[in-house]
């Protein structure tokens, strides 16, 4: 059935325009400014825009684990994740499943197997809204981590993988002193139980990081998985990044190392919650002076759904002469080509018909409805 989509502020890769936009089954059809040739679904002035794209959250894990030592019933925790995902407006979502054996985790080989079979099983019966793709961010470091990656690239499609190293010293934690406060505030630990638990990180850092990266690497592009690297802060990262074959570079930690990365032709992405926020949660450089900088190109929700949007019009509202389309390709557009996905991203004949209305009030914008593949969803 043919979906008309009237009197709407139509968000296109390069202006927003007063139009319509028609719909045949899955696929946008036609995309026109003024007025539709023939009566449809009123939008009363909202913004049509292409479906939100996010390509890293873990905000899955606080739906599995919603309180210390409390574990949700799998399948019931997707479902609730994938509602607050497609109420943020996302169609499209790459859920970040973290690959962590290390001195402080157990194995998690079993607890990523039975995610996985929940997210398969929820989809297999029709009851998500968005559509997920997999994500694995590998702890470089961890003893394992190869063994396990390369047991789930047999036994699923895996879309991107991202390369992280949380050393203390190192990258993201470049001050050690950050990483005792960030990791001690998680766990409680003593000074003493933080002081060893550095020295048996830096021990598989030295052991761990050259060999297990280079393994890694051979594994994604075997199985032609998109690679992003996780918070680089200096040149030299990015260029080790480069020669890895690096598509995206998420989170860099410094002006410096984003700005190489993006002459690079690496895709910088950064924290939606960073933009909201005003700066980074943990002292690193801010996204909206990449921004400011013209080298951010992606957005990700991290661990706010609901951020993804609000980052973006925050930077289209703070920056002058950025734009909301500009503003709207880091979370549609620039994602979808990053992950290498040509269907989606931006609302063009013959493309996915995942759309967003959205109503701006006070400055906030508010999802309205969803559509993904023609279908409404929200």
């Amino acid at each position: 059935m043919t979906l008309v989509f009237e009197n709407a502020r139509v968000v296109l890769p390069q202006a927003v325009v007063d139009g319509w936009v028609a719909v045949d089954g899955d696929i946008i059809v036609e995309v026109g400014r003024g007025r539709a040739p023939e009566r449809g679904i009123d939008l009363e002035g909202d913004l049509l825009a292409p479906g939100l794209i996010e390509l890293h959250t873990d905000h899955l894990e606080s739906h599995l684990k919603p309180r210390p030592k409390v574990h949700w019933p799998q399948v019931a925790a997707v479902i609730a994740y994938d509602a607050q995902i497609a109420a943020s407006g996302i169609t499209t979502v790459f859920d970040s499943l973290r690959i962590v054996t290390d001195v402080d985790y157990g194995s998690v080989q079993d607890e990523l197997d039975g995610i996985i079979a929940a997210i398969d099983s929820a989809r297999s019966q029709g009851l998500l809204r968005a559509d997920h793709r997999m994500h694995l961010r590998c702890e470089i470091c961890t003893d394992d981590v190869v063994q396990q990656t390369e047991h789930l690239l047999d036994r699923h499609a895996v879309g991107l993988i991202s390369l992280m190293d949380h050393t203390p010293g190192m990258r993201q934690f470049g001050d050690p002193e950050a990483w005792k406060i960030y990791y001690g505030g998680k766990s409680g630990r003593t000074e003493a139980e933080l002081n060893r638990l550095m020295d048996q990180k830096r021990a598989r850092f030295a052991t761990n990081y050259a060999s297990n990266r280079a393994r890694l690497v051979a594994l994604a592009r075997a199985r032609f998985a998109v690679m992003a690297s996780h918070d680089d802060a200096t040149p030299e990262h990015v260029q080790e990044s480069l020669g890895d074959g690096a598509a995206i570079a998420e989170f860099p930690t410094t002006v410096q190392a984003a700005a190489a990365s993006h002459r690079a032709g690496i895709a910088v992405l950064m924290g939606a919650p960073n933009v909201v926020r005003g700066g980074s949660h943990s002292g690193n450089v801010a996204a909206e002076t990449l921004a400011r900088e013209g080298v951010l190109d992606i957005l990700s929700s991290d661990y706010v759904p609901a951020s993804l949007l609000m980052g973006a019009f925050d930077l289209a509202r703070r920056i002058e002469g950025y734009g909301l389309a500009a503003a709207l390709r880091t979370v549609t557009l620039h994602p979808a080509r990053a992950a290498g996905m040509t269907d989606r991203g931006q609302i063009a004949a013959g493309l996915r018909a995942d759309l967003v209305r959205i109503r701006v009030v006070r400055d906030l914008p508010v999802v309205r409805e969803v559509y993904r593949g023609g279908q409404r969803v929200l």
